[in-house]
């Protein structure tokens, strides 16, 4: 690898948001950030029951990849990693809605499927932690699906992504409006209870991790409404959500309007509605996995996706060589291509 670093953008299209991130990539350094831009794109809540995205949500997606060309290309982006995650890539349409991106803004957009998010989400844990957190297991909630790892190494040993996404659930468990009634709520919570233990037998035969830790805005927002310092504290003030005062905020949760839950502590306006079955999820996964408490991560996927090319540019390996070879494989986009 030359000494110059590569400046590298990763495009993350999510069920809510299109989310750049440009970062600075040079041997023996972590990923220097640049800028973060995100755009609302809303794409799980224009997708219906049938699981088509419609036109409203494509045309906000066009003009989403579109401004994130232009920042890429203004701040001297060399490569783009495009990808959207379960949102589009689970959608009935979803090779339309590819094929109009590209043909508007000539990004092609690629996949990962949910267990490589899940491995690209550990590595940025476990490089983030180190080894001293010794055996590591990683919870990560996202709006279509939820990711577990678990592992000693940089390569977790078991690897999963469930269907438990906190926007998923929402739509398909929960009324349009609060209050939620306890029926409800504890069906949602037998529901996600029900998935976790059969989907997580192997990892329950395993030694308990030394450190459990948990990545997404969806544990960052609970952990601050569970008294975790502000954002602004900086990424190294330790962060934690504890199961016991997570499970008291549920009932409130479940009480309160979207507006009153964007009041509370850490709480966005863009997951209020959302924000209750992330706690479920949350809560059912400490209980699955008897786990007291989880240590947050500012760390993911992005993060993991700037350490693996930059891992396969030191060690002169494909860049999209990813973990776990997968017929689906991003691509790089090179900026001076795209009209």
């Amino acid at each position: 690898m030359k000494d110059a670093p590569l400046r590298l953008g990763v495009l993350d299209i999510g069920s809510n948001s299109a989310h750049l991130r440009i970062a600075d990539l040079a041997p023996g350094l972590p990923p220097t950030g640049v800028r973060s831009v995100k755009t609302a794109v809303r794409l799980a809540e224009a997708t219906d029951r049938h699981g088509v995205i419609h036109r409203p949500a494509v045309g906000r997606l066009i003009g989403a990849v579109r401004e994130s060309v232009a920042s890429a290309a203004a701040l001297g982006v060399g490569e783009l990693i495009p990808f959207a995650t379960s949102a589009l890539r689970d959608a009935a349409n979803r090779d339309d809605v590819v094929g109009e991106v590209r043909a508007a803004t000539g990004v092609r957009l690629g996949f990962l499927t949910g267990e490589q998010e899940a491995r690209l989400t550990f590595l940025a844990a476990r490089r983030w932690r180190g080894w001293s957190a010794g055996p590591l297991l990683l919870a990560d909630i996202g709006g279509g699906s939820m990711e577990l790892a678990v592992g000693a190494g940089e390569r977790p040993d078991i690897a999963l992504s469930l269907p438990l996404g906190a926007g998923r659930l929402t739509r398909h468990h929960l009324p349009p409006s609060p209050p939620v009634p306890k029926s409800t709520r504890r069906a949602l919570s037998a529901h996600v209870r029900s998935v976790l233990k059969e989907a997580t037998l192997g990892i329950a035969q395993l030694p308990p991790p030394a450190t459990a830790v948990a990545t997404s805005k969806t544990f960052a927002q609970l952990a601050r409404l569970c008294g975790a310092p502000k954002a602004k504290a900086g990424p190294y003030r330790e962060r934690h959500l504890d199961r016991g005062e997570l499970r008291r905020w549920i009932p409130r949760l479940a009480r309160l309007s979207d507006a009153e839950r964007t009041a509370l502590p850490g709480i966005k306006a863009s997951r209020a509605r959302q924000i209750l079955a992330g706690a479920i999820v949350a809560e059912g996964v400490m209980d699955v996995l008897r786990l007291d408490r989880l240590a947050i991560c500012p760390w993911a996927l992005r993060e993991g996706l700037f350490l693996h090319r930059l891992d396969a540019l030191v060690e002169g390996r494909d860049p999209e060589d990813l973990p776990e070879h997968s017929p689906v494989v991003l691509r790089d986009v090179h900026l001076r291509a795209v009209p």
